[in-house]
């Protein structure tokens, strides 16, 4: 009798609680308008999710740029600059080992410009898609294996396959920087760039000052590049964490590269003497020296360090006195400072002089590039941001190979020559400060 009224009353229960959803459940199964409202319910519910995903992606993306950000900035520069001007002391060291005449070594040394100009295009789109930290990283750990290897090969060969491998990495390095520091200059809202570049001269002092330093401690070409690769591993890993992990402000693929055209060609072929010119001080400065006027190999590297340090302080102080004088006349008197710095270096004799001459050649060509950039972003035949760009690629294209142009000039002729030609064509940047800094 217990039994059967608990199993009663257990059999209501469960009616009663079946009434009360079966309803429910029966509308939702033939009410087509219920149907609907339950799927839109899930589907608004799932595009809430997606957007908070979407958001939260986002927001990591779109994490603010700080000074962590622009310490790491201003570190790849030095790392730039660094491992650049390390290679100039060891070039005499290069061609004794090697055996070459100029001619031979102006080809040598197109292996490097050859490797940049490879990797320069490509890097813009390789960094959109993997981000600058990874590009920057990877680019400088095979600087930091090539370079000593540029102390360790004799035959020419081996040595072009190294050089055009340590300059497609510097080439990589170069295009790599200079989109984070475009994103992080743009992100601060206000004018960075010069003090990125300076950063990139400081580390040209530090690179040709240590290997100088080594040499003339009687250290192996080896034991030098050593060191400074061990440096460069260093400041790597100290720097890695504010390096960026995109390689746009829009976080997007596509390259930063375009095809110049207009005004914009005028500007890239002054940028291209500008830069050829820095490109002859890294190559030719120190053989300068010791071939025409005695100094010895070991210490020869301080020609290059005396223009980087030049270079320096006009880079430190260049906005100032653009903001004075105004971007035209100081254009015209850089053009015509670095022309006579490069005269009084290829005709005076004694080794002063001509470290003298290294000097103005570095206070003239350190403020040219900021306004050939500036006019290039004012100028209307192209969008700023690709026009910088072609300038840009243009621009190292005339550091990296047109050295190798001296090297044939020098092969004909003599290397004094060779720098006077570099003097007259800076004559011709100085006379073209009104077209190239117009609309100023």
């Amino acid at each position: 009798m217990t039994n059967s009224l608990g199993a009663d009353a257990f059999r209501i229960v469960l009616s009663r609680r079946h009434a009360a959803i079966e309803p429910r459940t029966i509308m939702t199964e033939f009410d087509p308008a219920a149907v609907a409202a339950d799927n839109e319910a899930s589907a608004a519910g799932e595009r809430e999710n997606a957007s908070a995903t979407a958001t939260t992606d986002a927001a990591r993306a779109d994490a603010p740029i700080g000074a962590s950000e622009r310490l790491s900035t201003r570190i790849a520069f030095f790392i730039a600059g660094l491992a650049m001007a390390a290679w100039a002391p060891l070039v005499p060291y290069a061609k004794a080992r090697t055996g070459i005449d100029e001619g031979m070594l102006g080809l040598l040394l197109l292996a490097l410009g050859a490797g940049s100009l490879v990797t320069m295009p490509l890097t813009g789109a390789i960094a959109a898609r993997y981000g600058c930290r990874r590009v920057i990283l990877l680019a400088s750990a095979v600087v930091c294996a090539a370079l000593p290897l540029l102390t360790h090969f004799s035959g020419v060969p081996a040595m072009a396959l190294t050089l055009f491998v340590f300059g497609a990495a510097i080439g990589t390095i170069d295009v790599a920087i200079n989109i984070q520091a475009v994103i992080v200059e743009k992100a601060s809202g206000r004018a960075l760039m010069s003090g990125f570049h300076g950063f990139f001269s400081v580390g040209g002092i530090a690179g040709a000052g240590l290997v100088s330093v080594l040499l003339w401690l009687q250290a192996a070409p080896a034991i030098a590049a050593m060191s400074v690769a061990v440096v460069l591993a260093l400041l790597m890993l100290a720097g890695s964490r504010g390096l960026l992990r995109y390689g746009d402000d829009s976080h997007g693929g596509g390259s930063m590269f375009a095809l110049p055209h207009g005004v914009v060609i005028l500007i890239g072929a002054l940028c291209f003497i500008v830069f050829l010119a820095e490109g002859a001080m890294l190559d030719w400065s120190a053989l300068l020296l010791v071939s025409q006027r005695g100094v010895a190999a070991s210490v020869a590297g301080i020609g290059y360090a005396v223009f980087a340090l030049a270079m320096t302080i006009g880079r430190f102080s260049g906005d100032r006195i653009v903001h004075r004088f105004g971007p035209r006349p100081v254009l015209a008197a850089g053009g015509a400072c670095a022309a006579a710095g490069f005269a009084l270096a290829a005709l005076a004799p004694g080794a002063l002089p001509t470290l003298l001459g290294f000097a103005l050649v570095g206070f003239g060509a350190s403020n040219i590039v900021p306004i050939l950039f500036s006019a290039a972003g004012r100028q209307t035949a192209m969008p700023a941001g690709p026009a910088i760009s072609a300038v840009s690629t243009l621009g190292y294209a005339g550091i990296l190979v047109g050295p190798a142009a001296i090297g044939w000039v020098a092969k004909f002729s003599s290397l004094p020559v060779a720098f006077v030609l570099l003097g007259a064509a800076l004559v011709a940047v100085a006379a073209s400060a009104r077209i190239a800094a117009a609309r100023d």
